[in-house]
């Protein structure tokens, strides 16, 4: 009975919708509003779904959120990246305006024990749908900060930006959890360490030569601290993969560690097991679950049932699991009778690594037709991304909309779906995406979109509205290594900024409606609108600049050191170890 009365509570509102209204923002809407279910993939490229294109890796559970849903051909990422792209996800607002960018090249937070992170003073859709009676949950990756001050304080966990529950990363999936040899710290750590070992036993050495034979005179302390150093950056080269597994590789159910370091092949059953269970929890009232997969980031990794069975080594393999689990997570909806009151979204938080390369092995994503990927600020590759909405009997199945819309949207269509107000006190960039999806609206409310590189502008698109051309200015690239290649190989990711970036004077100038590869730049001898375009997207960008109000750049170098205060530790430090899961099968 309680399910059937939620059904026609709920009809009755999307009937309004429908007829143009809002849910009200006043009253109790208990029972009345969707259940919000978003999905979000890691380094995911949009080239590796079938519905997008692909006929070689294995998505069904994807593709049939598209076929009966409505499918997003030209969603954007406010940023190449992860953290910046995910604070602008959670606030629908660029990552620029709450300080989640860097201006030194750190691009994400490194650490888990370091200070920055997303501000209490930022809101999240999370903290406004709860505030409406929502039940809020996010299970999978945060990326967005822990502490503060102590290693205890949680100034930016989840819990403090309003969810409720929180099972899963509070850091990111990194090759170094495993000690792989894609590393994204380790490895470059070890090196410095060692030439610093050499350097200081070469000191010791010397100093100690020189007491011996009597060419140098005064006190053994050189040679004794020499020494010293020398093996104490010997013995941390060494463990320094050990060390970071521990700081960075764990779990935590709302504010407790449950598992440090992790159990890899058992995280799989544990948030699927997480997922099933916040849903039982909260299925007679509405909920907000965020599920942020660990896949498919490297070190990619697969259940055994998985691995070997695609096509595309591990990384297919990988995909082809997440996938298996998108597919659970909707089962999970129809064992409970939620399909048809809950709207589920499925996105990237960026385009896959093309640098996520051994030898002939490709371990990151394809972002099929187009140019570049991840960490690359402006060029489609890092920044398009898959956007999938369903919502049966609301939204139209089959639909495919052509139009710029960006994961800001998120933010304004969910909060208003849920009865919510979005701010008044703040810029939000984000646009309610429901006219657009429900067909009442044939255009994006958005006319421009501007594309970031830490904190300096690379590029930015402009929706012609009359002519309906999609235009996009380059005013930064980065120069690919080798030249000729397509990506930066020999780095983790394209600079933004220094002697490997190319800045364009006048701006490259593609039109994306006819060149979506962005293959052929257009020049004033070969589109008459060449200074039209250039002066128009330049005001627009003049325009955005005036509502940019500076704030404290977390991810830079002061908020994003490694303190050893700030070390989330479940035993005594530094020797942090615990296992409060157990077996979940």
């Amino acid at each position: 009975m309680l399910h059937l009365e939620h059904s026609w509570s709920w009809l009755a509102v999307m009937v309004g919708v429908l007829l143009g209204a809002r849910p009200s923002a006043c009253g109790d809407l208990s029972g009345s509003r969707p259940n919000i279910l978003l999905l979000m993939a890691d380094d995911f490229g949009i080239g590796d779904i079938g519905c997008y294109g692909n006929n070689s890796i294995r998505t069904p559970n994807i593709d049939r959120l598209a076929e009966d849903g409505v499918m997003l051909t030209q969603h954007i990422a406010a940023a190449s990246v992860c953290t910046p792209s995910r604070a602008a996800f959670l606030t629908g607002r660029y990552p620029l305006r709450s300080g989640m960018v860097s201006s030194n090249g750190y691009r994400v937070l490194q650490w888990t024990g370091v200070s920055g992170g997303l501000s209490t003073n930022e809101i999240t859709f999370a903290k406004i749908l709860k505030d409406r009676g929502y039940a809020t949950g996010l299970i999978g990756k945060w990326h967005l900060g822990l502490n503060c001050e102590s290693s205890s304080d949680h100034c930016h966990h989840p819990l403090n930006h309003g969810f409720d529950h929180f099972y899963g990363m509070p850091f990111s999936m990194m090759g170094d959890c495993i000690h792989w040899e894609l590393s994204e710290k380790r490895a470059g750590m070890e090196h410095k360490l060692n030439v610093c070992f050499q350097i200081m036993a070469f000191a010791a050495l010397t100093l100690t030569a020189g007491k011996l034979t009597h060419l140098t005179s005064g006190s053994w302390t050189p040679v004794v601290w020499s020494t010293v150093a020398a093996t104490l950056l010997f013995v941390t080269s060494y463990s320094i993969g050990v060390l970071i597994v521990h700081a960075d590789c764990f779990l935590m159910r709302n504010r407790t560690i449950t598992e440090q370091p992790m159990h890899f092949q058992r995280t799989t059953s544990l948030l699927l097991k997480e997922v099933s269970s916040f849903v039982q929890r909260n299925k007679h009232r509405p909920f907000l679950l965020f599920v942020s997969f660990l896949h498919v980031h490297t070190p990619l990794i697969t259940t055994e049932k998985f691995r070997g069975k695609s096509a595309h080594g591990l990384y297919g393999d990988n995909t082809e699991e997440m996938d298996w689990m998108v597919g659970q997570i909707l089962d999970t909806l129809d064992m409970e009778g939620l399909t048809n009151s809950t709207l589920v979204y499925f996105t990237s938080d960026h385009g896959g690594s093309l640098e996520a390369q051994l030898g002939k092995e490709q371990y990151g994503g394809w972002n099929g037709i187009y140019k570049g990927g991840k960490g690359m600020g402006g060029w489609e590759g890092g920044i398009r991304v898959p956007g999938i909405f369903r919502w049966p009997g609301v939204l139209q199945a089959g639909r495919v909309i052509h139009e710029p819309t960006s994961l800001m949207d998120v933010f304004p269509t969910v909060v208003q779906l849920g009865g919510g107000e979005v701010p008044q006190d703040r810029v939000i960039d984000g646009r309610d995406l429901l006219p657009l999806l429900l067909g009442t609206a044939q255009h994006s409310a958005h006319e421009f979109l501007l594309h970031y590189c830490e904190n300096l502008l690379h590029a930015a698109r402009w929706r012609q509205r009359d002519g309906g051309r999609l235009w996009k200015v380059h005013y930064t690239t980065p120069l690919f290594h080798p030249e000729g290649a397509g990506a930066c190989y020999g780095r983790g990711v394209c600079p933004c900024s220094g002697d490997q970036v190319a800045h364009h004077d006048p701006p490259l100038l593609f039109d994306l409606s006819r060149d979506p590869s962005e293959a052929h730049a257009l020049t004033p001898d070969t589109e008459p609108s060449f200074y039209h375009v250039m002066d128009t997207v330049a005001r627009a960008v003049e325009e955005h600049c005036r509502t940019l109000i500076p704030v404290p750049l977390q991810l830079d170098t002061l908020g994003n050191i490694w303190r050893p205060w700030l070390q989330p530790c479940c035993g005594q430090f530094p020797l942090c170890w615990c296992d409060r899961e157990g077996d979940p099968r």
